[in-house]
C-alpha cells in the first residue's frame, strides 16, 4: 500500500526493547511502525485508519493471548493479501512448517539480523514473498561434506571440484570465487573433510555479517580491558580453529585494518589479540570465498593486493546454476531427499512439467534459491509430487520474461536438456569419461526418475531385474540413489 511513500508495519510484541529495535531497523528502510501488545489488540487495530494502511505484520511467535498459528489464520482470514512475518527465538524447521501452513509468508529468527529484516520488508513491497526468507532454515539442513556427495556433472563444475580435491590434501590457502548461492560453503566443507585436518574443527566466519569495529576482536580475540566494553578476555576465531580450518566467507568485506592482521597470520602463523603483549602462534588452514572479483576490489583500493596473492594460492571458480542447467534434475532429487528428512516433511516426487518449469528459470540466487523454492513448495504441497502449481512465483517470473505461450502455458524442457539431465560424457580435461562411470550415472538417473521402482527401471533400461541388481553391486550403486 505505502501511501505517501511511507510503508506501514504492525509489530505484535509486548517487549519494549524489541519494539525499539525493530522500529529503529524498519525506519532505516523508510518504514513507520505501529505496535500491538497482543493478538486481540492487533485484530482490533486492523479496522483503524493506520490498520487499513498496513503493508506488513511482524508477529512475535509467542504472543500472550493467541496461540500463534491461530492468530496467523485469523489475520489471514481478515486480510488475505497482507504479508505476515514471524519472529521467533526457535529457529527450527518444524516451527517454520507450522507457521507457513497457517499462512505466514516469512520467517525471522531472534536475535534479529538487520539485513535479514530489511530484506524481508523490502520483499513484501516488491511482491516477492518467499524469495530467500527460508535461507536460515534451509541452511540448517546438514550440507554434504564429501566430494562424492556434491551434486553436479557439468564439465566446468567438475573441473573446479577436481582442483578442490587435489588442493584438499595440502596446507595451502584456497580462494573460492562465485556468485552468491552457488555452493562455495559446500565446497569449503568438502575440502576440509578431505584434508588431514578433518578431525579438527572448521570454523566459519561471515566477514560481511560482522560490524566493522568488531571484526578484529572476533577474528583475533582481545584481552580484558583492551577497549571500552571488553569486560572479559575473548578467544578469537583463529585461535579456536588452531590445527583445523577457518572458512572466511565474503572475505572481500573485511576492513583494511583487519586485512593487515590476516596477512600476518598467513605470513608468520601469528595472531595478535587486541591488548595482548605477545602474539599467539597458530596452525590454521585458510579457505576464503567471495562473490566479488577481487581484482576489481584491489583497483578500487578496498582489498590489499599482497593479501590477495597470499589467499589465492589455489583458486576455484564455481559456475552459476544458469550455466549448468543440466544439473537441475539431479539437484532437485538430491535436495528433495534432504528436505524429506526434516521434521513435519515427507518424501515428494517432481512431475515432468514441474521440472520443465524449474529448468527454464535463470536462478539468480543459484542453488540456494533452488533449495529455498523446493523447501517452500514441499511445505505447502498436499499431493505426492510437486507440480508447476507449487511454484507460482517461478512461473510468474518466467511468463514475465516473455517465455509463456499465448494461453499462458509454459514451454516444455528443450530436448537436449532432458537427455543431458545430470549426465556428462566428458571429464573436466576434455577426455571422454570411462564407460562404467557413464553407465552408473544412467542407472542412478533411472532409479531417481522412476522413484526406486526397480522393475520399471529394469524394463526401461532393457535389462532383467537380476542383471540390474548385479550391475548395482558391480558399480557400487545404492538402490536408493
Amino acid at each position: 500500500m505505502a501511501r505517501d511513500g511511507v510503508p506501514m508495519l504492525m509489530l505484535i510484541d509486548d517487549e519494549p526493547a524489541q519494539r525499539r529495535l525493530v522500529s529503529a531497523l524498519a525506519a532505516r528502510a523508510g518504514w513507520r511502525t505501529i505496535f500491538a501488545n497482543d493478538g486481540d489488540t492487533a485484530i482490533a487495530m486492523l479496522g483503524t485508519q493506520d490498520g487499513m494502511r498496513l503493508d506488513a505484520v511482524l508477529l512475535d511467535q509467542w504472543s500472550p493471548s493467541y496461540e500463534p498459528t491461530g492468530l496467523i489464520r485469523e489475520l489471514r482470514a481478515r486480510r488475505p493479501a497482507l504479508p505476515i512475518l514471524i519472529l521467533t527465538a526457535h529457529n527450527n524447521v518444524a516451527v517454520a512448517v507450522e507457521a507457513m501452513r497457517a499462512g505466514a509468508t516469512d520467517y525471522l529468527a531472534k536475535p534479529i539480523a538487520p539485513e535479514r529484516l530489511l530484506a524481508a520488508l523490502n520483499a513484501t513491497l516488491n511482491g516477492e514473498h518467499g524469495k530467500g526468507e527460508l535461507r536460515p532454515l534451509t541452511e540448517k539442513i546438514p550440507a554434504a561434506l564429501s566430494f562424492e556427495d556434491v551434486v553436479g556433472a557439468a564439465p566446468q563444475f567438475r573441473a573446479a571440484l577436481a582442483i578442490a580435491a587435489k588442493a584438499a590434501r595440502a596446507r595451502v590457502p584456497v580462494l573460492i570465487e562465485g556468485e552468491s548461492g552457488v555452493g562455495k560453503d559446500v565446497i569449503a566443507r568438502a575440502i576440509h573433510a578431505a584434508s588431514p585436518r578433518h578431525k579438527q574443527a572448521m570454523i566459519t566466519v561471515n566477514c560481511g555479517a560482522i560490524p566493522a569495529n568488531l571484526v578484529e576482536s572476533d577474528l583475533f580475540g582481545h584481552e580484558r580491558g583492551a577497549f571500552t566494553g571488553a569486560f572479559d578476555r575473548q578467544v578469537g576465531k583463529f585461535v579456536a580453529a588452531d590445527m583445523g580450518t577457518i572458512f572466511l566467507d565474503e572475505v572481500s568485506e573485511m576492513p583494511l585494518d583487519a586485512q593487515v592482521k590476516l596477512l600476518r597470520v598467513l605470513q608468520d602463523g601469528e595472531v595478535q589479540p587486541i591488548g595482548a603483549r605477545r602474539p599467539i602462534h597458530v596452525d590454521v588452514r585458510v579457505i576464503a570465498a567471495t562473490n566479488k572479483r577481487l581484482h576489481d576490489e584491489i583497483e578500487a583500493g578496498r582489498f590489499r593486493e599482497d593479501l590477495y596473492y597470499r589467499l589465492n594460492v589455489v583458486q576455484l571458480t564455481i559456475p552459476p546454476l544458469r550455466e549448468r542447467l543440466g544439473d537441475v534434475p539431479a539437484l532437485c532429487r538430491h535436495l528433495l531427499a534432504r528436505i524429506a528428512t526434516q521434521p513435519g516433511l515427507r518424501g515428494l516426487g517432481l512431475t515432468d512439467d514441474a521440472l520443465a518449469l524449474l529448468m527454464q528459470h535463470d536462478w539468480p540466487g543459484n542453488v540456494r534459491q533452488l533449495q529455498n523454492a523446493l523447501f517452500r513448495a514441499a511445505v505447502l504441497c498436499e499431493g505426492d509430487a510437486l507440480t508447476p502449481q507449487d511454484f507460482p512465483q517461478i512461473a510468474a517470473h518466467i511468463r514475465g520474461r516473455g517465455h509463456g505461450e499465448s494461453r499462458g502455458r509454459l514451454h516444455a524442457v528443450p530436448q537436449p536438456h532432458r537427455e543431458a539431465a545430470g549426465i556428462t560424457l566428458f571429464e573436466g580435461d576434455g577426455h571422454v569419461r570411462q564407460l562404467a562411470e557413464i553407465e552408473a550415472d544412467v542407472i542412478r538417473l533411472a532409479i531417481g526418475h522412476y522413484r526406486g521402482r526397480m522393475t520399471e527401471v529394469a524394463r526401461r533400461l532393457g535389462i532383467g531385474r537380476s542383471t540390474l541388481y548385479r550391475k548395482l553391486a558391480e558399480l557400487g550403486i545404492d538402490s536408493a540413489a
